[in-house]
């Protein structure tokens, strides 16, 4: 029998997600960046190492103050601009690229310098659906200050690895871009695992796990997502009525158990699908249908392909991604 696996690792592990570290900023006042043409799957991620930084981004929210250790996850990948916060024209910049392919990013600006690493997340559809639709448009969490925490804590823990990453980009040793590559993969399952901890999570999916009622419902979809559950069977786990799990899903994620499930399933499916030795009939059962007719308006639903549709789209390559951090 394998070990019990938590939901957290369930998800990253039905979903491949590589992190890119693209640039590091030295700048100081005044300065202002803009991250835009944002591609489908990405999710733009930065990292205050020292200084601080206003975020400013569509969507109805304030700016935001960033300081050091503070680390900001936009999954719904939405332009945005980060700036001093002084409204003068900003310094021209000077780029030159380290051997680890990071670019760096500097002015002539004096005062309180920023020192900021910027990348991206990317996620293959449709799983990167899977996570904009239960995670907020934006994420932010705060690495723990050297020696301030446990070392055993998440905040330490993250915090141990911002070290590395930002060592590794100025580093000119072989293997510094793999490296860092890997280090990015691991700040998103860290920066998930943290804003999970946090006393008020944010709303979506991250929410739910910080309801320890809730913890039994969300575990038992993600152990088990092809078991037909019900509302009643899943309240009854939580030790609730289905009214009230019902509006616990919908004031934390604004979705439902159900929704939920079905996401869960066709991020399942889509990887099965990959596999030519299934046949769609196999791939419907292996995730909870016994209609296949049923799976199909399911999935063409979720990912606007049919299963036949998907597996052909997933046989041609993936068009290259280009840098869109632009100083101006």
């Amino acid at each position: 029998m394998s070990p019990p696996m938590d939901w957290l690792s369930r998800l990253l592990a039905m979903m491949t997600v590589t992190g890119e570290l693209e640039y590091r900023c030295s700048y100081g006042a005044p300065w202002r960046t803009v991250y835009e043409d944002i591609l489908p799957g990405d999710m733009p991620y930065h990292v205050v190492l020292k200084g601080t930084a206003i975020l400013e981004a569509p969507g109805g929210d304030a700016p935001q103050r960033l300081g050091p250790g503070d680390i900001v996850l936009l999954p719904h990948g939405s332009t945005h601009v980060l700036h001093d916060g002084s409204g003068a024209p900003p310094l021209p910049t000077v780029e030159r690229a380290a051997l680890s392919r990071v670019t760096l990013s500097e002015n002539a600006g004096g005062g309180d310098r920023l020192d900021m690493l910027c990348g991206r997340f990317r996620l293959a559809a449709p799983h990167d659906r899977l996570m904009r639709d239960y995670l907020p448009q934006r994420l932010v969490v705060r690495a723990a200050p050297a020696g301030e925490t446990p070392p055993q804590t998440t905040a330490a823990q993250l915090a141990g690895l911002l070290g590395l990453m930002r060592a590794e980009s100025l580093g000119e040793q072989l293997g510094g871009h793999a490296l860092l590559n890997a280090l990015s993969a691991a700040l998103f399952a860290l920066t998930l695992r943290l804003a999970s901890e946090a006393q008020t999570p944010a709303l979506g999916l991250l929410a739910l796990a910080g309801q320890p009622r809730l913890a039994p419902a969300l575990t038992a979809m993600f152990d088990d997502p092809a078991h037909p559950w019900t509302l009643p069977e899943l309240a009854q786990r939580c030790h609730m009525s289905r009214a009230t799990l019902a509006r616990h899903f919908q004031d934390k994620v604004g979705r439902s158990a159900s929704d939920l499930l079905t996401d869960l399933r066709m991020s399942l499916a889509a990887n099965a699908l990959k596999k030519p030795a299934l046949s769609t009939e196999a791939v419907a059962e292996i995730v909870g249908y016994q209609s296949v007719a049923a799976f199909r308006r399911a999935f063409t639903q979720r990912t606007g392909m049919t299963p036949g549709e998907w597996r052909r789209h997933e046989g041609r390559d993936a068009a290259p991604h280009e840098n869109s951090l632009q100083p101006i």
